[in-house]
């Protein structure tokens, strides 16, 4: 009984223990990358596999780097891919792009990294992305032109514009971006209380296609991104008014009866409207006058301030940016009078240097008792007088609450604001109107204004570039008696649905299409005839404006980190180049 015992328990071991009975070992997948070559223009598609399904998820980090290809003729890319439990395939699609340039071929790489332990791969994966020419070159730079003769309105240029270094005798305009002067906070007009009659009397449909158009970011939009509007009323508005009407013999030195009522029928609802489109749009507001129960003279036409009233005239301000706030629009900056050396409009108010200086120091710190950061901006006048903000800048007490100093050109030169800006560089200059006449002429005033304006305004420091009003009817309309009968809007508006487009139009669009809040003046030569300004904005683009002065084409290069395009302007033309 034992050997039958012993020998079944030797029988159950062998029959356990065969030799030929080995465990079969458990192999982990192999994640391997290919791709196919591509034609520029179409994604580049590469394929992740695994060797065999994994019974948890595969985490692939991918990363590119440019072979002959370099970061233009491809979207540099950095992601995780993941390969599901149970699935063996993930596709990468790499953008690829029509270049400036021919070539036969160009390549990238694209290197995986497995970041998870169920695969057998101990060292990066790569594969190379081919991009085939296609042999259809876009251009490196886009140009948009106006020229004089109207023939042609802001519109995109199919020229071929391609960086090279093929010398040739051109004069160049060399584009630096590691000079830097100052930040931009936009270009725009005057939004007079004509202008926003004008732009509610639209019907429906068609003032939203305006307000799209002017203040909007489709490709049929300027963009305008800065406002001028006025403290009350301006010579633009039907009648003459301001927030504080009494009758002769009244006075209201604690503002108690201080309203914007005048202004709740078409200017507030329409700035509300606009802030709606661009909640960034920065608003500057100016008065045309005091009150002018306050006034030496009861006049709206002319006459000063009384001084025993500069503390009241502060919280009449003051009440005007708080009620204004509470209508959900900021005031960024505030000039203490429009053209103070002008009383001849209606309305008006003469303010000279020392008077302007007197109500700052009582301005400036009624904002600070307030709680208001809005901007204090002197003068507001012409370059003809540059003493007049250098006066207020020069009293240390202004100058603490002043932020710098606003210019017109109806006389002077530009350069005056390059001679305030230097007396004082650490204050701000702004440039916030100049109109355009009823008899002048398309050409005449394109090339000035954007030479002097927009050019010549941001060459010398300014940080905006306005042009006077908005829009007018077709008798350059509304104004009030007395007012400017001959100003030219960038818009004409007939009736509830008639829009022309003005010269004034295209003089800031030039601009506001291409150059948004924030961008920097950056460093470009002048040179002959043409006129410029180069900009970097946030999103790294580079524009150059650039206006043919004289009457025959001129030809030259834009140079830019060693090398250049090669194009041209008709004689009386400006165009806008962003690359």
């Amino acid at each position: 009984m034992k050997l039958f015992l012993v020998f079944a328990f030797v029988t159950l071991v062998s029959k356990c223990s065969s030799p030929n009975d080995v465990p079969t070992a458990i192999t982990n997948p192999t994640v391997s990358i290919s791709s196919t070559p591509v034609t520029e223009g179409t994604d580049a598609v590469f394929t992740i596999t695994l060797s065999k399904p994994s019974t948890v998820i595969t985490k692939i980090d991918v990363s590119t780097t440019p072979n002959t290809a370099d970061f233009s003729d491809y979207t540099s890319t950095t992601t995780t891919i993941t390969i599901p439990a149970g699935q063996t395939v993930a596709l990468v699609n790499i953008t690829t792009n029509n270049d400036t340039t021919e070539e036969l071929t160009e390549t990238f790489t694209l290197t995986g990294t497995v970041t998870t332990s169920n695969t057998s791969n101990t060292t990066p994966i790569i594969a190379i992305g081919t991009i085939i020419d296609n042999e259809i070159v876009s251009s490196a730079v886009d140009f948009w032109l106006t020229k004089g003769d109207q023939s042609s309105l802001l519109q995109k240029q199919s020229s071929i514009l391609i960086f090279g270094n093929t010398t040739n005798s051109n004069q160049n305009i060399e584009v630096d971006e590691t000079q830097t002067f100052q930040a931009v906070d936009g270009f725009g007009f005057t939004l007079t209380g004509g202008s926003a009659e004008l732009i509610n009397g639209l019907n429906t449909s068609k003032k939203q296609e305006v307000l799209q158009e002017l203040f909007g970011v489709a490709d049929n939009s300027i963009s305008i991104s800065y406002l001028r509007i006025s403290i009350g009323a301006s010579d633009l508005n039907s009648t003459s008014f301001t927030y504080n009407d009494l009758p002769y013999g009244q006075d209201d030195v604690n503002q108690t009866k201080f309203s914007l009522a005048p202004d709740m029928t078409h200017l507030i609802p329409l700035l509300k409207e606009i802030l709606l489109i661009n909640p960034n749009i920065k608003i500057m507001a100016v008065p045309w006058s005091a009150p002018s129960w306050m006034k030496i003279n009861y006049t709206s036409i002319g006459s000063s301030l009384v001084s025993i009233y500069y503390s009241s005239y502060a919280q009449y301000f003051i009440k005007y940016i708080q009620a204004m706030k509470a209508q959900g629009i900021t005031i960024d900056a505030v000039c203490p009078q429009n053209e103070p050396l002008n009383p001849s409009n209606n309305p008006s108010m003469l303010m000279t240097a020392a008077q302007q200086i007197s109500f700052i120091k009582k301005l400036g710190p009624a904002f600070q008792t307030a709680g208001i950061t809005t901007k204090i901006v002197a003068y507001d006048h012409n370059c003809d007088k540059p003493e007049y903000p250098i006066e207020v800048l020069t009293d240390a007490t202004a100058n603490s609450f002043t932020d710098g100093s606003a210019f017109h050109l109806y006389g002077g030169d530009i350069s005056a604001l390059s001679t305030v800006h230097s007396a004082f560089p650490n204050k701000n200059v702004y440039f916030t109107e100049q109109w355009t006449s009823s008899i002048g002429d398309f050409s005449g005033d394109l090339k000035w204004h954007v030479k002097n304006v927009v050019i010549g305004s941001m060459r010398n420091w300014s940080k905006n570039a306005l042009e006077w009003n908005l829009a007018n009817d077709p008798n350059f309309g509304p104004h009030t008696s007395g007012g400017c009968s001959m100003c030219k809007g960038a818009l004409t508006i007939s009736g509830n649905n008639s829009v022309t487009r003005n010269v004034a139009y295209y003089i800031i669009a030039h601009a506001s299409k291409f150059v948004p809040t924030g961008s920097v003046r950056i460093a470009s030569n002048l040179t002959g005839n043409l006129s410029n300004v180069a900009f970097k904005t946030p999103s790294g683009k580079k524009i150059l404006i650039v206006e043919n002065d004289g009457n025959t084409k001129e030809v030259f290069n834009i140079k830019y980190n060693g090398k250049w395009v090669t194009t041209s302007l008709e004689g009386v033309s400006v165009g806008t180049f962003i690359w």
